[in-house]
Formats: C-alpha cells, structure tokens, sequence
C-alpha cells in the first residue's frame, strides 16, 4: 500500500475551504437552526474548533489517499472519494439520522457536505 502524503496534506484543506464556505455561506441559517447551534456557539471557540476539524479531516485524507493509491487518474480519484462520500458516510448518517428522528433536510446538508468534500479530495489525490 502506497500513500501519496503530499497529496494527503493538501486535499486535506478542502475541508477547510469547503466547510467554511457550505456551513457559513451556503447553508449557515438552515444548518443553525436545524442543529440547534446559536450563533455566539458559532463564534466561541472557532480556532480549536477549526484546528481540530482540520486535523480530521487529514486523516480522512490520508485513509482515501491509502484506499486510492498511487498513479491513478484524476477520475479514478474522483470516483473513489464519491463511492467513499455518499456510500459509506452519508449512508452511516442515514442510518444514524433515521433512529435518531433528525430532520432530512439536516441530513442532506451534512451528507451533502462529506459527499462533495470526499470527492475532491480524491479528486486532487488522483492529480498528483
């Protein structure tokens, strides 16, 4: 098993671009209000917060760096983070999401998310 680390490290700030732009822009009010998070919760703490999503969303970069290999295609890498994304996490939340009575739009939003965040990481792990 290879495992492009380079690659790793830098689709792993995706998550940062991305999350900042689906949670804080594209979908802030609804998620809000459909997760119960208050708007001083959004600002306190942001930095550790940040930092730690960060640091989890490296390692989902490395597990799909491990899974993708090396020299593969942009499209094998593509295709690899949306079989990760929207077969194994947004599936999980679905199941998750359904026992615990959460609204569907929430989970369209979070799955969303993972769905598209995973594949352009695997995206830009296939580039290199």
């Amino acid at each position: 098993m290879e495992i492009n680390f380079l690659a790793a490290f830098f689709a792993s700030f995706t998550g940062l671009i991305l999350g900042y732009l689906w949670y804080s822009v594209f979908f802030a009010k609804s998620w809000q209000k459909l997760s119960g998070v208050s708007e001083s919760q959004m600002k306190n703490g942001m930095p550790k917060r940040a930092l730690g999503s960060y640091l989890l969303t490296l390692v989902m970069a490395l597990n799909l760096a491990a899974f993708i290999g090396t020299g593969q295609s942009p499209f094998f890498g593509l295709f690899a983070g949306l079989a990760a994304g929207f077969g194994w996490v947004a599936m999980a939340f679905g199941s998750n999401y359904l026992f615990e009575h959460r609204p569907l739009k929430l989970y369209f939003i979070n799955a969303g998310y993972n769905i598209i965040l995973l594949s352009l990481m695997g995206l830009i792990i296939g580039f290199f």
